[in-house]
């Protein structure tokens, strides 16, 4: 890695307000006299700013590129006509940011060291600036974060370490899982740089047909979910990272897209408590550090039915004042449209600090959010005394993290912790405890008791997270190869047609099973009748079928007639080889379903509830 962090006496000189405080103990939202201490100090820092650095600071945006001042021209241009700035670099010095969020289509995380030579170059811009428009009180690091979830959702891939997601491990069912995966995940994402994920999701997924959910959630048990929440709190902790519990105050049962759509949760206040508050108060107890909003609207809280991220009642009068919550409130990305449909780019920032929040994050307009908010500071809508609650929080977030002593990452920390041969065997250990036998008719699986070795694997092939090296169909084919099976692969999409069902029933004749890969088969009418009219025929041809659900368990619900049937939870790499092997029979189904799957024909009725689970 080609960087040069700046020296020790620079980064004192240039932050000596905020690096004397840091001498204090740091624990989490204490009330000791060394944490009233580092708090005085970071009242002197806060009071030394002028108000473009003070607004700046509750901002987390993203910007393009690989490199914090050299990035590809094609980042260059979307920068300039998003930000209008051409680096990092540059938007720090304008802007004063306190926070970036990384993003793989902003090309932010390509590899590993790349990663962190992004990190270094971003603290470098804050912390030895070369512009004029950055005053030596605004020498302040930056909280570096991103969605790291796993499963479904995660921006660093591989070579990182991925590991299974939110319901798969709540299929593991293991506080100590859960704990171990989060160590892991924060151990790897602090070389880097990165030091605020947000994870771990804290919605109880309630509702089958949820949209924006699903596996991204522990499961439909208010109290498991506040049991895996806490646990992975306390594994990020040990790891000097600021982990998320979101969305509060839960996006758990809704039929609508929050990126898309402003959805209304319609829970009474004693189906929230019950609910959705139990893993947001385990997160709290457990000393969560900051807290993501929702954009929706849940009118039991708000008669008003503003968008949870913009009301008082909800953010201040609940979370704050009802739940004891005293630390970083981050709005979800304000590019999304449930927190647009009601109010402009100009007004949701500042009615979100006047909700409550202190973080805004990834507004679509920056220019237009950042002068938003310094316009209503200036007209009086806002007071510097509220900008400085907020500001004061996030410092000592920074403080806490240890950024203003120690903000760089180092090469040799990039080799020791990412991607590692015990990281990755972990991985695995943990994915073969998630992975949930439904059905096994006749004892069809494991497919280690058939002479015969020779079958076919067909099915989707969504896009790939980064968690893949290849298209769901490929992988379960090479992992069927070195396991001594002869696979045929042939992928037929999320909704076959009748040439592709027509070449997979020739293609199923003489093997000794046919393995179909299905994704969200209930997500739409004419999916769901072209993916059973594909099981139908392959199951018509006498070959023994096996149905593998890669992301949301309900699948099993329009596909009764296979002969076994499996939840991986995502079609992630490490999820489906640990899927892969216990079809093989070399290794046992120890998952148990964290969600009810409910019967297609009759919702009413359970099909199959949570904690089953088959076993050999």
């Amino acid at each position: 890695m080609s960087h040069r962090p700046a020296s020790r006496r620079t980064l004192l000189t240039a932050t000596a307000v905020a690096a004397t405080a840091l001498a204090a103990p740091s624990a989490a939202h204490a009330a000791g006299s060394g944490d009233r201490g580092r708090d005085r100090k970071l009242r002197e820092l806060i009071s030394r700013m002028s108000l473009e650095e003070k607004v700046g600071q509750l901002f987390v945006m993203h910007v393009y590129g690989h490199s914090a001042t050299e990035p590809d021209q094609a980042d260059i241009d979307a920068n300039v006509e998003e930000l209008g700035v051409r680096t990092a670099a540059e938007a720090v010095a304008k802007y004063h940011l306190g926070g970036i969020i990384y993003f793989g289509w902003a090309h932010n995380t390509r590899a590993p060291h790349q990663i962190a030579d992004l990190s270094n170059g971003i603290q470098r811009a804050a912390l030895t600036p070369d512009h004029p428009e950055q005053s030596p009180t605004a020498r302040i690091p930056l909280l570096l974060s991103t969605d790291q979830e796993h499963g479904a959702v995660a921006r660093v891939g591989i070579p990182a370490t991925l590991l299974p997601g939110a319901m798969a491990l709540g299929a593991a069912g293991s506080r100590s899982t859960a704990r171990k995966a989060a160590r892991i995940a924060g151990t790897e994402l602090r070389a880097l740089g990165i030091r605020q994920n947000y994870a771990p999701v804290a919605d109880v997924n309630v509702n089958p047909g949820n949209p924006v959910i699903g596996v991204r959630s522990f499961g439909s048990d208010p109290e498991a979910v506040a049991d895996l929440v806490a646990a992975q709190v306390k594994g990020y902790q040990g790891t000097d990272i600021a982990s998320t519990s979101k969305h509060f105050p839960g996006h758990g049962d809704t039929k609508d897209d929050s990126h898309s759509k402003l959805p209304y949760i319609h829970h009474t206040r004693e189906q929230w408590e019950t609910l959705d508050a139990p893993p947001f108060r385990a997160a709290v107890a457990a000393g969560i550090d900051s807290i993501m909003t929702a954009h929706i609207v849940v009118p039991a809280l708000d008669p008003a039915e503003d968008p949870a991220t913009l009301s008082r009642p909800i953010l201040t009068g609940i979370l704050r004042e009802e739940l004891g919550y005293d630390g970083v409130v981050v709005t979800d990305s304000l590019g999304m449209q449930g927190v647009r449909t009601k109010y402009g780019d100009d007004r949701v920032p500042v009615l979100a600090l006047k909700a409550g929040v202190d973080q805004l994050l990834n507004p679509p307009k920056p220019e237009t959010a950042w002068n938003a908010v310094l316009q209503a500071v200036r007209d009086g809508e806002l007071t510097e005394a509220r900008l400085d609650e907020s500001i004061l929080r996030i410092l000592r977030l920074k403080a806490k993290l240890d950024l203003f002593s120690d903000p760089y990452v180092t090469s040799r920390g990039v080799d020791r912790a990412v991607g590692t041969r015990a990281h990755l065997a972990a991985a695995d250990r943990i994915a073969e405890e998630t992975t949930t036998l439904l059905l096994n008719t006749d004892g069809l699986l494991p497919l280690s008791g058939r002479t015969h070795r020779d079958v076919l694997v067909v099915g989707a092939d969504p896009a790939s997270p980064s968690g893949t090296t290849g298209p769901p169909t490929a992988v379960m084919g090479r992992e069927l190869t070195d396991l001594g099976f002869t696979p045929t692969v042939l992928p037929t999409g999320t909704a076959p047609s009748a040439a592709k069902i027509a070449e997979a029933v020739a293609a199923a004749s003489g093997k000794a099973a046919v393995l179909v890969g299905t994704y969200n088969v209930g997500a739409g009418s004419a999916q769901i009748a072209l993916v059973k009219a594909l099981v139908k025929a392959l199951v018509a041809t006498g070959v023994p079928v096996v149905a593998l659900a890669i992301r949301n368990p309900y699948d099993i619900a329009w596909l009764p007639s296979v002969g076994a049937s499996l939840a991986a939870y995502c079609w992630t790499d490490v999820e489906l080889r640990a899927a892969v092997r216990v079809i093989a029979g070399r290794a046992e189904p120890r998952g148990q379903l964290p969600v009810p799957v409910q019967r297609a024909d009759d919702p009413g009725q359970v099909l199959y509830a949570v904690g089953h689970g088959l076993t050999y």
